[in-house]
């Protein structure tokens, strides 16, 4: 049988267009898979940090984040958060802007490298983006983030612990010069193979195209 298709994401839990480019990406890598003969992909996700000078407590709503870090008027702001929500809610995401809590994420992608040496990253990154965007949690602080990795499964005091200890603050650093490499500047950004780039929340039928035609490709080589 032959191996997955290696998928590397470079995303930010803040991130709406994340969490949307997630679930689309799934539905794209099901009807890949769901072609048969072996298809599969494994996901591995990295960081990213949108706007690393917010404050872990931001002080004021989302339309005063936007509006102060994008330079546009409050109205503006409110379009493009009406927007968003409406292209989430398009593939089954209930977005809750106004009890969403903006927040510094660098905690939040310590702790998706410790829950990967763990093997729950992938559960992980769902927790945290349903936490942020639709149950209005805060997904900055340490003890909340604890939390969190305890109900996918997590040890929590040892995720504490590696919170506290910034054990895998490198591991974040290291993510984010492989992203200036591959020249991404926007997320989310889907590595396809280490070869193939993807980028943006595309829809369901570009990701199962791309993947089909990687998996063609390696066919060929094999044959």
């Amino acid at each position: 049988m032959s191996e997955p298709i290696k998928i590397d994401i470079w995303s930010d839990i803040a991130c709406p267009w994340c969490y949307i480019g997630k679930r689309k990406f799934e539905a794209g890598s099901g009807l890949f898979a769901g072609a048969g003969d072996g298809r599969a992909v494994e996901v591995e996700y990295h960081s990213f940090e949108l706007s690393p000078d917010t404050p872990v407590d931001f002080q004021g709503s989302e339309v005063d984040y936007l509006a102060g870090h994008k330079g546009i008027p409050a109205e503006q702001a409110r379009q493009m958060i009406e927007r968003v929500t409406g292209i989430a809610s398009s593939v089954g995401l209930d977005y809750d802007y106004d009890n969403l809590q903006h927040t510094n994420t660098v905690k939040a992608h310590e702790l998706l490298h410790f829950a990967k040496a763990h093997g729950k990253q992938l559960e992980l990154a769902e927790r945290l983006f349903r936490a942020y965007f639709i149950e209005g949690g805060h997904v900055g602080r340490t003890e909340d983030l604890a939390d969190l990795a305890a109900e996918v499964g997590l040890d929590r005091a040892a995720a504490l612990a590696a919170l506290e200890s910034g054990e895998y603050v490198d591991a974040v650093r290291d993510d984010q010069r492989t992203a200036g490499e591959f020249g991404i500047n926007g997320v989310p950004f889907f590595v396809i193979e280490g070869k193939y780039g993807v980028s943006g929340a595309q829809d369901a039928q570009t990701f199962a195209q791309v993947l089909e035609q990687v998996w063609s490709e390696r066919e060929q080589v094999s044959a």
